[in-house]
């Protein structure tokens, strides 16, 4: 590659992107969709399309194309706050060990008796002093307020009587259905072993509407096995079926410029008629992401009901 003019394109326009990017967070450059603001700074094709769109396309688990629509601000303050726009000097990340499941676990346990699984919501309705909502399973339960942890289309479904400012705002932040495939296969990762990576991009001769990448679990969980398991995201017809372990259907939120706007009006809507929302498409998308929306919600919940106890017994 070093020989390659292009590559060496490529290299530069990194360096120069890690160096420039920064100040188009405070610039009007910043307002502009990804794929123009590339085009407006003159960066190369090599680096477009080889380099930082399928960074960004596996960080979120979105196909290129949307990616050029990601809002540019947002994408770059992503990448600084993580350390991204550096070559030498990048943060080491941590795993948890044995996957999500493990700090589930010890979350809920102080109140893992209260946990209902498997017990879809069919109505929430919300009156001015308390909530009803109702499943098949346990019919219509009455609380003071609800917490609503779910994807945004999901939460639109349940809701007898969202107000216009919820639909607009749900509505905004879309999903995107993914397929991950937990396979054996080693053909889904790069030829030379020495190029493997924790997360392998692939570019397809022939496009698609979604992102394919292959997730090396030895590499990311520090799996010492004679095999190596991998997860594949939207690419299954190229994997070895006698190879795959288990299939997941997944839905990530997907960035766009209505969806970044509707993230900014979440106090509209966060403690209108008793309802708290938080999940991870409040920000970047990732489980910290989820948690820190939870705790958000949370505080504002006490702050609330504090201020409601507090002119009750003013009254």
């Amino acid at each position: 590659n070093i020989f390659r003019p292009s590559f060496l394109r490529m290299v530069k326009d990194i360096l120069r992107f890690n160096r420039e990017a920064v100040e188009s967070l405070e610039h009007e450059d910043g307002e502009l969709p990804l794929g123009g603001y590339l085009k407006k700074h003159q960066y190369g094709e090599e680096f477009k399309n080889h380099y930082i769109i399928p960074m960004g396309a596996a960080i979120w688990s979105t196909d290129a194309r949307l990616m050029e629509t990601f809002p540019a601000r947002f994408f770059i303050r992503f990448f600084h706050n993580h350390g991204l726009l550096s070559v030498n000097d990048r943060p080491v990340w941590h795993v948890i060990k044995g996957g999500s499941r493990n700090y589930l676990e010890p979350l809920v346990n102080s109140f893992k008796e209260n946990v209902r699984l498997k017990t879809p919501i069919k109505n929430i309705v919300r009156f001015h002093d308390h909530v009803e909502i109702e499943s098949e399973r346990y019919g219509i339960e009455t609380y003071d307020a609800v917490f609503i942890a779910t994807h945004t289309n999901e939460a639109l479904r349940m809701l007898e009587y969202a107000t216009v400012a919820e639909t607009e705002v749900l509505s905004a932040i879309p999903y995107q259905h993914n397929e991950a495939v937990l396979h054996t296969d080693e053909t889904l990762l790069p030829k030379r072993r020495l190029a493997w990576a924790a997360w392998n991009y692939h570019i397809l001769k022939q496009q698609r509407d979604k992102v394919a990448l292959t997730y090396n679990m030895n590499i990311l969980q520090g799996i010492d096995a004679p095999l190596t398991f991998n997860v594949t995201l939207n690419n299954t017809a190229a994997i070895d079926p006698g190879k795959i372990l288990k299939r997941v259907q997944y839905e990530h939120p997907l960035f766009t410029p209505e969806s970044v706007a509707a993230q900014s009006r979440h106090a509209e809507i966060n403690g209108t008629n008793r309802t708290w929302y938080c999940g991870a498409y409040w920000r970047n998308g990732f489980h910290e992401d989820g948690v820190v929306s939870a705790l958000d919600a949370v505080e504002h919940f006490n702050e609330t009901m504090y201020e409601q106890l507090y002119l009750r017994r003013a009254s």
